[in-house]
């Protein structure tokens, strides 16, 4: 059963302030910057140990393999490469490739990471930001020679008898101007890793979110599952404005939308999920997707596609695919905003 709720959007870390707050020495918080942005971990120790420092050494690692505004990252020793010239990958990056294959083959090439020249372009990268005052479609024709995904990863994913992928240690592209951007999954991948860590730590009860996007375990210090709030989708919305409360029970959650990352010019507006078919930055109905998986980097990769796909077919999508729930914010004929759901959103939204 489907159903249509009043507007809802962009998935926050958010704690609910009518909730009376218990102190235990139990549960501790950490947070610090990360990737642009901010993290916000609570979790439940026994030993009221805190973990700050193994939480910053592991994100240091994971943005050394990822990370495009370090120039020596792997990521950017592969941008930098010439065509056939290997580079060696670590496990993060290797664990972030097997997972863009998955997503890129689900989605029939709507995820593609190789869309860096393109995001460069129309100023949401990590060139200079500028906004492009003038649209030129020959530029744009230009730059998609560069995009696909087969241009890095042939000859270097095998897939082993039960269709899982096994990738090797080093990785090339055939065009020297291919480059990689995992902007659209990384942080998900960086809020698993350090979710894992936690589980190896035996802790029954943790959140970790960054920028927005988090995993969670168990319930809070109030004995309660984790909540999050979901923003009022208005480009002039606060971070605390929102418009519903939904309860996570041992998911992933990652959103996509263009109405926070976005230029306008001439009055016209260009978000920042560029269409790795067309070259541009898409334009739709389709407003925002929030994602629940079993982790968060799928969440968060299949957030960014499917806001590039469109409503109609991310609806067929998310039907297709396992352990997936989409949740759609759209504009109507009307020009109204509705909201549509699949199955696991049900019994979720609190408030």
């Amino acid at each position: 059963m489907r159903k249509f709720l009043p507007l809802i959007s962009l998935i926050l870390f958010f704690s609910c302030q009518n909730e009376p707050q218990v102190s235990t020495p139990k549960f501790l918080k950490i947070a610090g910057e990360t990737m642009g942005t901010t993290y916000h971990i609570t979790y439940e120790d026994e030993l009221g140990r805190n973990f700050k420092k193994e939480m910053d050494s592991i994100l240091v690692e994971i943005n050394q393999a990822v990370s495009t505004y370090i120039s020596d990252s792997e990521i950017s020793k592969l941008n930098q490469a010439k065509e056939n010239e290997e580079v060696k990958m670590g496990e993060h990056f290797k664990q972030i490739v097997i997972s863009s294959d998955i997503v890129f083959e689900s989605t029939n090439g709507y995820f593609d990471p190789t869309v860096m020249p393109l995001v460069n372009y129309w100023g949401f990268g990590y060139t200079d930001k500028k906004a492009v005052l003038k649209t030129d479609s020959s530029a744009v024709d230009s730059l998609k020679e560069f995009i696909g995904w087969e241009k890095i990863i042939t000859g270097t994913i095998e897939y082993s008898t039960n269709d899982l992928p096994v990738i090797h240690d080093y990785i090339s592209k055939k065009n020297t101007n291919t480059q990689l951007d995992f902007s659209a999954n990384a942080k998900g991948y960086a809020v698993d890793v350090l979710a894992n860590f936690f589980q190896e730590k035996n802790s029954k009860n943790y959140l970790v979110e960054i920028g927005g996007e988090l995993r969670t375990k168990g319930k809070n210090a109030q004995g309660k599952l984790w909540t999050t709030a979901i923003n009022t989708p208005k480009i002039n919305a606060q971070l605390t404005d929102y418009e519903a409360i939904i309860k996570i029970n041992n998911k992933a959650i990652a959103t996509s939308g263009n109405y926070r990352n976005f230029h306008e010019v001439n009055g016209e507006w260009y978000g920042h999920e560029i269409n790795p078919k067309t070259g541009f930055p898409e334009k739709s109905n389709l407003l925002s997707v929030t994602i629940m998986a079993d982790d968060c980097m799928s969440a968060d990769a299949y957030a960014t596609a499917m806001m590039v796909m469109g409503l109609e077919k991310s609806k067929a999508l998310a039907e297709k695919l396992n352990n997936i729930d989409a949740f759609f914010i759209f504009a109507n004929e009307a020009g109204e905003l509705e909201t549509f759901y699949t199955k696991g959103f049900e019994g979720t939204i609190v408030k």
